[in-house]
């Protein structure tokens, strides 16, 4: 029979297997909770007495605070006022005080003898306030009885404002709002803030404290309600709290055997596990945790989907590559087709204005499958176009393919290692054929240096100086168009040209040095 009932157990979901040993050991723990509560019954009026306590001391707080703002703004306002000596100091410190958020805009201005000088807004009685000498204050509830009375002390004068009882009430209640009751005293009596009006029912208990404030010139009374916790209240309370632990502890105990064991010594095996390994590899013994074998068991059937995805993902990649290599392969050849014909057609015409326009147009070709070819070369390493070998290669070209007038131009290059991308290689390498075809047809006599210098870490600065490189505003129509290509060459790199005279530079993008 207990095989039998092992067997079935066995059986049943963790979930399962968790809610009857849960209950089984919460059971006992329900008939000592009366006990376990009775202890605890004059802890928790404490408890409910201090944070009545606390939510009255911090509603008098509130409320110094605001009368503590009002008197600070006050003082600045009228020391401004009386400091200035202007002919209407209640402007000064109404203009002080309206950039203060919160603060009161009604005040008066007396002398030092009590004699008013100007008021702002209605401030009401005053009543019978004595005088304050510099730096000391005073504070009544006003004979209107809505408002309480500050009084300042500053030198050449006074200064009085009303704080209406309503914003006192919204400063506690703001902080505070389990207040039933709030009232203000001083010396001369005691006014009434804040009454909710509640009865006090059979399970509740009135809490009333006394804080003095304003160096005690004050007092805030306030009442708050208590409720009264029965037995049944702290068993109610207390039975979900010690049944959240035990099942905490039990749950914790229960999950690091039966579910945490087995999923670290599954989480080990993936942690070694390499690409290549077969799914057997996975351990399988993992105790009563029927789902943890079900994730073994998923888990290897991913492994070798993943495997034959990645085989799949690596075939299809090698193809594009070389899909990729062939295209570059064949515009690259396609680029010298069409510069070997113009170069056959160059030879072949009838004038010398055909042949220069077919060696210019050769040129520009050339200076394309170089840059094509620069690209093709360093598809592999995915490190951009090396401008280095690109410039050297396009300037030897250019010599060659020179006519035979500039047949001795001499092209010195002073050049740092620097990759850029594609798009920037083809604007270089046009400004360049420009360049040198201008030099090498105006002045071939005369030697052209090509520098490059990378300025940043993602900007390098092209130069090319020539005498021929003149920026003049000359009305000759071949160089008008070959400052507007240059210029149209340089916006395609983002740059403004720098030109000067015997020299015309330009900055690149590259790529960060390796």
């Amino acid at each position: 029979m207990l095989s039998a009932l092992a067997r079935r157990y066995s059986a049943l979901p963790t979930a399962a297997k968790l809610f009857l040993i849960l209950s089984a050991v919460l059971l006992p723990i329900g008939l000592g909770l009366v006990w376990v509560a009775q202890q605890g019954i004059g802890t928790a009026n404490d408890a409910l007495k201090d944070r009545s306590n606390e939510q009255a001391r911090a509603a008098a707080g509130a409320i110094e605070s605001l009368i503590a703002r009002n008197a600070l703004a006050l003082r600045i306002a009228a020391n401004g006022a009386f400091a200035h000596n202007a002919g209407e100091p209640c402007d000064t410190a109404r203009r002080s005080l309206a950039i203060v958020p919160a603060v009161a805009q009604n005040f008066e201005l007396d002398q030092t003898d009590g004699t008013p000088l100007c008021t702002v807004g209605e401030i009401g009685a005053l009543g019978e306030l004595p005088l304050v000498a510099p730096g000391a204050i005073e504070m009544r509830i006003a004979p209107s009885r809505d408002a309480l009375i500050v009084r300042v002390g500053v030198i050449n004068g006074m200064a009085s404002a009303s704080i209406p009882l309503a914003e006192l009430r919204d400063a506690a209640l703001a902080t505070a709002s389990g207040i039933d009751r709030l009232s203000l005293r001083d010396d001369t009596g005691e006014v009434q803030i804040h009454n909710r009006g509640r009865a006090i029912s059979g399970r509740m208990r009135a809490s009333v404290t006394q804080w003095p404030i304003g160096n005690e010139r004050l007092s805030i009374e306030t009442e708050g309600r208590v409720r009264t916790i029965t037995t049944l209240d702290r068993l109610l309370l207390l039975l979900p709290l010690l049944m959240w632990v035990t099942a905490a502890l039990v749950t914790w105990l229960l999950v690091s055997r039966v579910l945490i064991r087995p999923l670290r010594r599954l989480e080990r095996a993936v942690t070694r596990f390499e690409p290549g390994d077969s799914g057997d590899t996975l351990p399988t013994g993992f105790g009563p945790a029927t789902e943890i074998r079900e994730l073994r068991d998923a888990f290897a059937r991913s492994i070798t989907r993943i495997e034959q995805s990645e085989r799949d993902m690596a075939e299809a990649l090698d193809g594009q590559r070389r899909l990729v290599r062939e295209v570059h392969h064949r515009v690259k050849n396609n680029l010298q087709v069409v510069a070997s014909l113009l170069n056959i057609h160059g030879r072949t015409a009838n004038s010398a204005e055909a042949r220069a326009a077919y060696a210019a147009i050769g040129r520009r070709v050339g200076a394309l499958s170089i840059v094509q070819r620069n690209h093709f070369a360093e598809m592999e390493v995915n490190r951009g176009i090396a401008l280095r070998p690109l410039l050297a290669e396009l300037t030897a070209e250019l010599r060659s393919g020179a006519p035979e007038s500039a047949r001795a131009l001499t092209i010195e290059l002073d050049l740092e290692s620097a990759y850029t991308t594609q798009d920037a290689a083809v604007s270089v390498a046009f400004l360049v054929t420009e360049m040198v075809e201008y030099a090498m047809l105006n002045r071939p006599e005369e030697a052209v240096e090509i520098s490059l210098r990378r300025t940043s870490e993602l900007t390098a600065r092209l130069r090319l100086s020539s005498p021929v490189l003149v920026p003049d505003d000359s009305k000759d129509a071949e160089k008008a168009q070959f400052e507007r290509i240059i210029a149209g060459l340089a916006k395609q790199l983002r740059s403004n040209l720098d030109r000067k005279l015997g020299r015309y530079g330009v900055e690149l993008p590259v790529f960060p040095a390796a």
